[in-house]
């Protein structure tokens, strides 16, 4: 297989990934951003904390504090530094930008020792929506992949009121527990190996085990970003985050509960009887598909195009793996942008 170094080299991946539109509404002219290399910053200046819901959040806050808000969300196993480059940018543009560490990682923590450590969707959609209470935040632009895209998708569907706009790389995520338990092709089952794994007891070790944890999730980075050229010290930057106390048993409950296997809170119930509905969603929304994502059956965005019945665009990230944002950064805040004017122009 191409190395990752050669392949970066080939096509260019320093200066970001060209935007492919592959809707017929996408024929607008995109936002334009300064070029950023993905890596060309290493953290966040400053980090805060607020009190929301169940948790004590911690956050990296960027831009004009009353510039419209923009509220970025990272999967797993990755944290706050995904979006260490686009961030920036949108700061730069006028954003006040927000970028939180889910429930399980960094420096956010549970109030109480008593919490559930639940991870099912509308558990953590909620806490997003509880720190954009307690930051006053009344509207904001919602940007994420993998559980960060979930997470904006419901609440998107849910609490569309306060979302300006929508950017869900991936698409469509929001789950139906029942129709988890449908085998997909083997291809598609081999990808998902750790969640299955982690539906054993031995997979809860690892978890739990500080360096089984930390290789594994390097595995995961190699494996779904083939031609991302990242060095150690970038992983290790995200791999602090994964010190938090209630991370494995997050990131155990999560997978789990999507397969059926570990049941959620009943005061959550109300919420997941409409998300198993498939809601649609709404509000104004670039989707975007990484061309290299394994987990992507295509890239053509129409296996979930009927779940978005607002503005619409639909952008292929040419030679990007499952990391669209720190992969892309450039592209990735070009979408921010851009999405928001499908919010001005609706």
């Amino acid at each position: 297989m191409i190395s990752r170094r050669t392949f970066t080299t080939a096509v260019g991946l320093g200066l970001g990934a060209t935007a492919l539109p592959t809707d017929a509404s996408a024929a607008a002219p995109t936002t334009t951003v300064p070029n950023t290399a993905p890596g060309a910053r290493t953290g966040f200046a400053d980090l805060k904390r607020v009190r929301a819901g169940v948790l004590d959040i911690g956050y990296a806050e960027l831009g004009p504090k009353h510039g419209p808000a923009v509220v970025l969300l990272h999967g797993w196993p990755y944290d706050i530094h995904s979006f260490v480059d686009v961030a920036p940018l949108l700061a730069d543009a006028g954003h006040r930008v927000i970028v939180p560490y889910l429930r399980g990682h960094g420096t956010t923590a549970f109030l109480s020792p008593t919490t559930p450590r639940n991870a099912q969707q509308s558990a953590i959609a909620l806490d997003i929506v509880a720190l954009m209470d307690a930051l006053r935040i009344r509207q904001a632009v919602l940007a994420g992949f993998d559980w960060g895209s979930r997470t904006a998708d419901i609440i998107a569907a849910l609490w569309p009121e306060r979302v300006r706009a929508l950017v869900s790389v991936s698409g469509y995520l929001i789950t139906d527990v029942a129709s988890q338990r449908n085998p997909l092709p083997p291809k598609a089952e081999h990808t998902w190996w750790y969640q299955y794994y982690f539906a054993t007891d031995r997979g809860r070790v690892a978890m739990e085990t500080r360096q089984n944890r930390h290789d594994l999730c390097r595995l995961v980075w190699d494996e779904v970003s083939p031609t991302w050229d990242f060095d150690d010290a970038t992983f290790e930057r995200t791999a602090t985050a994964f010190e938090n106390p209630d991370y494995a048993a997050i990131v155990i409950h999560n997978y789990r509960w999507r397969l059926g296997l570990a049941d959620g809170e009943r005061r959550y119930d109300p919420y997941e009887q409409r998300l198993a509905a498939r809601p649609p969603i709404a509000v104004p929304t670039i989707a975007l598909d990484p061309a290299l994502d394994p987990f992507l059956a295509s890239t053509d965005g129409s296996g979930y195009r009927r779940f978005f019945t607002g503005p619409y665009e639909h952008r292929v990230l040419a030679g990007i793996g499952h990391n669209a944002p720190q992969e892309a950064p450039t592209a990735f805040a070009r979408a921010v942008l851009d999405a928001e004017r499908l919010a001005v122009r609706r």
